[in-house]
């Protein structure tokens, strides 16, 4: 295989890999709008603590999320336009946001990797901290933000290690309610669904980016090389150069 037909795969692949990294930008950024936004886990943020340790994450997540959305999409966009147009200014810029991603992703996963429960934990402390106020002083506001959260996760109370509710939340679990799901089990489900799609999501953004970082680096020594990837075979018409010498017809040049 010529070296031509090299550099015209390599273009098509990355152009193929920028495809799969915009869409891969726009679902990573959907899902941490949805996760941000969504109700199950601002009624869990919002609740009345002094110091609620979710909050803190999750806020950190959102912008570590968008930051990452925004840097893969800019590289695929700038990688593309350098592609088509042959500059190897733009390659050089998208091949830098791709690194920057490769960067956060190798971050995120290795938090994710060292700390696998600190979200669950945040989430079910927050939990727990409202549930024991609101069976301290039933009249308070603590009972209608438990309330709320229940609500949100369709659940009732928590059970104890002996699968049993515990004899305060049986009051408050009576008729239909008492169907529901315990609220441990249930946040923690809901838990594992966002964690999955995360978990998928990395590890995908994780082999797309590595992959468009080499189809970058190829074409932007190409590009840097040959100045321009598609002048073979193209002709020009050039004047002669007279230096004291009869003048000559124009003659045709073929650029290598």
């Amino acid at each position: 295989m010529g070296h031509w037909n090299r550099i015209k795969i390599a273009k098509c692949q990355i152009l193929i890999a920028n495809f799969l990294v915009l869409l891969l930008g726009l679902s990573m950024a959907t899902m941490v709008v949805v996760t941000h936004f969504g109700d199950h886990f601002t009624v869990i943020g919002h609740a009345s603590l002094e110091r609620n340790p979710y909050e803190t994450l999750r806020y950190w997540a959102f912008y570590v999320g968008i930051s990452l959305a925004g840097l893969l999409s800019l590289g695929a966009a700038l990688s593309t336009i350098a592609t088509v147009r042959e500059a190897h200014g733009l390659m050089a810029a998208g091949f830098l946001c791709f690194a920057l991603s490769f960067c956060i992703l190798v971050q995120v996963a290795f938090w994710r990797f060292h700390n696998p429960t600190q979200v669950e934990d945040a989430v079910l402390d927050t939990y727990d901290f409202v549930y024991d106020q609101a069976m301290k002083s039933p009249s308070s506001n603590w009972w209608q933000e438990l309330a709320v959260i229940q609500d949100t996760f369709l659940c009732c109370g928590k059970k104890s290690p002996f699968g049993l509710l515990v004899s305060t939340g049986a009051i408050m679990c009576q008729g239909r309610e008492a169907m529901r799901e315990d609220c441990l089990q249930s946040i923690r489900n809901v838990l594992w669904t966002h964690y999955s799609i995360a978990s998928i999501l990395t590890c995908t953004s994780l082999a797309l980016t590595v992959y468009a970082m080499m189809l970058c680096a190829f074409l932007w020594f190409a590009i840097h090389s040959y100045h321009g990837l598609d002048r073979k075979g193209r002709y020009s018409l050039t004047p002669p150069r007279s230096h004291g010498f009869q003048a000559q017809e124009p003659s045709l040049f073929r650029w290598t």
